[in-house]
């Protein structure tokens, strides 16, 4: 058995499963952004024990929501949440469980379990793209994270889609949609995607699954900007690294089918001849679970890491 923690924003879980990835228990607990990164340690320090006397693991894993020093386990920053500038997770939760320990990028750990147990098991290599909050990446090669200079993130929510400066995460994450759903519905306020999105602010792109279903146009026309964007990201990616496959991951990729296959159309014309007709698309096979079962697969391999100083 090991021990996988996910560590974000407003979610904390920590679960322990076999290193095949599939999960026999589960602590999920809502994260107090006042409390800070203190506070999350008090969770863990409050949960772990209980688990590890239950399902006694061999190595912990840890999917860390912000670019992470992978060779050592320190967090360079959160983003989100106060109070983990410098810290030396790693170091800290060996302490705290006296097991071998890994910690890494939560969009690399995401991949990792993708690319090991989910939509991206038996393609080489694999590239995940997640679209919630933010736009995170990571890339799997032979079974492993490719990391790259460190910090070593894939952090493709950071391209420029242009040379102003407007990068992906300003046009293809959750709130980027959410904001151009916003702007569509005050000039078309009678239509479906109105309707449906209502008058609330924030998360309005939860409306834009079912836009489509009823074939709701100016969803159509979302959707298609959305993935264009998208795929232009992308295409350097493949041009770049190849991936046999990529993985679509995050709250909008609930959107579905749709948005895959919108996805996969639009990237054909941005890459380049000789690479077509590119890597195969899919929706992420995991679900939330993505970065928990990565977790698991990372902590496979932690007896090899030092992470006491």
């Amino acid at each position: 058995m090991v021990l996988g923690i996910e560590i974000g924003g407003t979610k904390l879980q920590v679960v322990v499963g076999g290193r095949d990835g599939r999960i026999t228990d589960r602590r999920r607990l809502v994260v107090d952004r006042a409390a800070g990164g203190a506070g999350i340690r008090a969770q863990l320090s409050r949960v772990l024990p209980e688990l590890i006397a239950a399902h006694p693991p061999s190595a912990v894993g840890v999917g860390f929501g912000g670019p992470v020093d992978w060779r050592t386990g320190r967090i360079c920053c959160s983003h989100q949440i106060a109070g983990w500038h410098d810290f030396e997770l790693g170091e800290w939760l060996h302490k705290e469980t006296g097991l071998p320990v890994r910690v890494d990028n939560d969009a690399n750990v995401a991949a990792l379990g993708e690319a090991m147990h989910g939509a991206g098991r038996g393609a080489n290599p694999v590239f995940w793209i997640n679209m919630g909050s933010g736009v995170g990446g990571g890339l799997v090669v032979d079974g492993r994270i490719y990391h790259g200079a460190v910090p070593g993130e894939a952090e493709i929510g950071h391209l420029c889609l242009d040379k102003s400066g407007v990068r992906v995460e300003d046009r293809c994450s959750g709130w980027a949609v959410d904001r151009r759903i916003r702007e569509a519905v005050n000039l078309h306020p009678g239509g479906i995607l109105a309707s449906l999105a209502g008058d609330r602010e924030g998360g309005e792109a939860r409306a834009l699954a079912p836009a489509l279903e009823r074939g709701d146009e100016l969803a159509h026309a979302i959707l298609s900007e959305l993935a264009d964007n998208l795929a232009f990201a992308l295409s350097h990616a493949v041009q770049l690294f190849h991936p046999e496959r990529i993985v679509i991951g995050g709250g909008l990729s609930l959107i579905g089918e749709p948005l895959r296959q919108a996805v996969a159309e639009a990237l054909t014309p941005y890459v380049m001849d000789s690479f077509r007709p590119g890597p195969r698309l899919v929706l992420a096979g995991l679900g939330e679970d993505s970065v928990p079962v990565g977790a698991l697969a990372l902590a496979a391999g932690a007896s090899t890491v030092l992470t006491a100083k």
